[in-house]
């Protein structure tokens, strides 16, 4: 059971995934916040059929799964739909991301969490360390990947937390614009020490 808890954080295109992954080539375990929250509206799920008797079956697909794109496109300009969503999901999520932390088998555990600061979950952890990259290395790197246009991908990082205010509300900047993946692995590596005599004091 780990009850030491590192929060990890970053904008959109930082690399969060990459450098999870190798915090777990570490024997770190992972819970992915974005994950649960798939999890928490998986077809038989109670909070989707809470979903689609608020928005309406058009929000479901052939296979009774979340239509995502179809919700997305309903709470993206409608504050009062967004408010619903969240106040219905994000309970249910801050508790099932504690009850797998709780549940990890490791020395610590680490929560991948994009909105970690947005959603308040930093009180439920032990340490924040922030992935960070300029904002023209989001951009690019988000439009490599996801195929988005320059101005949607401005857009989401205009709904996040500035660069500016999740580095200074972190407790640990892991710099992650234009290096190596050697050099990152060995910034994760000293890091990982530095959580190990953190997480074994805490157990004292």
């Amino acid at each position: 059971m780990s009850n030491w808890i590192l929060g990890l954080t970053g904008g959109i295109g930082s690399g969060k995934t990459t450098v999870a992954n190798l915090f777990a080539a570490e024997g770190v375990p992972l819970v992915d916040a974005d994950q649960v929250a798939r999890d928490l509206v998986m077809p038989g799920q109670s909070a989707l059929q809470q979903i689609a008797e608020h928005f309406g079956p058009q929000i479901l697909q052939a296979d009774g799964s979340l239509d995502r794109a179809t919700v997305r496109a309903s709470v993206f300009q409608n504050e009062a739909q967004k408010l619903w969503l969240n106040n219905l999901l994000h309970p249910m999520i801050r508790q099932e991301l504690l009850h797998r932390c709780q549940n990890a088998q490791g020395p610590y555990v680490i929560l991948v969490a994009p909105l970690l600061f947005e959603n308040g979950l930093e009180t439920c952890i032990n340490r924040t360390l922030c992935i960070d990259v300029s904002e023209e290395t989001q951009i690019a790197l988000t439009c490599r990947r996801d195929g988005n246009s320059p101005e949607l991908v401005r857009a989401i990082m205009a709904s996040q937390l500035p660069r500016s205010e999740r580095i200074r509300r972190s407790d640990d900047r892991l710099d992650n614009d234009r290096v190596s993946l050697s050099e990152l692995a060995a910034q994760v590596k000293r890091l990982h020490l530095n959580y190990l005599a953190l997480s074994s004091q805490h157990l004292r």
